[in-house]
C-alpha cells in the first residue's frame, strides 16, 4: 500500500470520527440546554401500538399540522418547516401556526422542526424504545417530554402519564 493511499485512509477515518463526535456533542447540547416542551400523544393504530420493545408514537401537534397544510404540501419534498407553538402553564405545546423558517417568533413562542417524507409529516421520533417486558408501564403514556434547541430540533427525553408523571427510569 502506498504512502498516499494510507494517508487517505487515515484522513477518511479521522473525518468519520470527527463527524460522529460532532453529532454526539450536538445531541448532548440539545439535551442539556434545550427548552422543555410537552407534546400530547395522539392515538395510533392499536394493532401497532406495542410491538416487542418499542411503542409507535404520533403527536396531536402533527395531526394539527396536517389539518393546516394543503394536501399538495404533503407530497412536496420541500414541505419541511416549523410548528410554532405556545406553552401553557404545564409546558404543553399548542400550535399557533406553521411557517417555513424558525424565525420570526413572538416572545412566548417556540419553533419545533417537522419534516415531510413520503407524504408523512414527522415531528421528532415516531418510536420510543424500552426494555422488553415493560409494555404495561409505558402503555399509559399520554405525553412526550422533549428538549428543543434554539434551532427547533426536538429530542424525546421521556414519556409521561395523564398526570404528567414520568414513566420508567429516565436520565433527564
Amino acid at each position: 500500500m502506498t504512502h498516499s493511499r494510507r494517508a487517505l485512509i487515515w484522513a477518511g477515518l479521522a473525518l468519520t470520527l470527527i463527524a460522529a463526535g460532532w453529532g454526539v456533542w450536538s445531541n448532548e447540547r440539545i439535551l442539556a440546554d434545550g427548552r422543555v416542551v410537552l407534546l400530547e400523544l395522539a392515538p395510533v393504530d392499536p394493532r401497532s401500538l406495542m410491538q416487542g420493545d418499542y411503542m409507535a408514537l404520533n403527536y396531536a401537534l402533527a395531526n394539527d399540522l396536517r389539518r393546516e397544510q394543503p394536501e399538495q404540501d404533503m407530497r412536496d419534498a420541500r414541505a419541511d418547516g416549523y410548528a410554532i407553538v405556545r406553552l401553557d402553564e404545564r409546558r404543553l405545546a399548542k400550535l399557533a401556526r406553521a411557517q417555513p423558517e424558525a424565525q420570526p417568533l413572538g416572545a412566548d413562542e417556540i419553533a419545533i422542526r417537522y419534516r415531510v417524507r413520503n407524504g408523512q409529516l414527522r415531528i421528532a421520533t415516531n418510536a420510543f424504545f424500552f426494555q422488553e417486558g415493560r409494555e404495561p408501564e409505558f402503555s399509559t403514556a399520554r405525553y412526550g417530554e422533549f428538549r428543543v434547541s434554539d434551532s427547533g430540533e426536538p429530542r424525546l427525553t421521556a414519556l409521561l402519564d395523564a398526570n404528567f408523571a414520568r414513566l420508567g427510569n429516565n436520565r433527564y
